[in-house]
């Protein structure tokens, strides 16, 4: 089993950057694909970034592409989602998630394709 914790969220104003974090615990963090989603109020779940089981893959939405970048050093076992340029379309309940099933270069967006998930954390962009 594996436990996510996201942290880093909160208030920013427009063109600002927040770096969000996934903290594991359990089995080996390092084994795992993970993604972020986000969601906003009355809107679908939707895929923000991905990383693959090596690290060597990763893949983002349109939407973000150029502004954030997913990262997960080798030291520890903790993921990470550096934001920036921040923008009023952005806000949102951020989540990450993990899964081991399949291959080491495979990037999941879909939120059903992943075993493990945490609570999430709140962005909140003014203008």
């Amino acid at each position: 089993q594996v436990q996510l914790v996201e942290s880093g969220g909160g208030l920013v104003q427009a063109g600002g950057s927040l770096r969000l974090s996934c903290a594991a615990s359990g089995r080996t963090f390092r084994t795992y694909a993970m993604g972020w989603f986000r969601q906003a109020p009355g809107k679908e779940r939707e895929f923000v970034a991905a990383i693959s089981r090596s690290g060597g893959s990763t893949l983002y939405a349109d939407s973000v592409k150029g502004r954030f970048t997913i990262s997960r050093p080798n030291a520890n076992n903790t993921e990470y989602l550096q934001m920036n340029s921040l923008n009023p379309e952005d806000p949102a309940v951020f989540s990450c998630e993990a899964d081991n099933s399949f291959g080491f270069e495979w990037v999941g967006t879909r939120s059903s394709q992943y075993a493990y998930w945490g609570q999430g954390t709140q962005v909140t962009v003014s203008s």
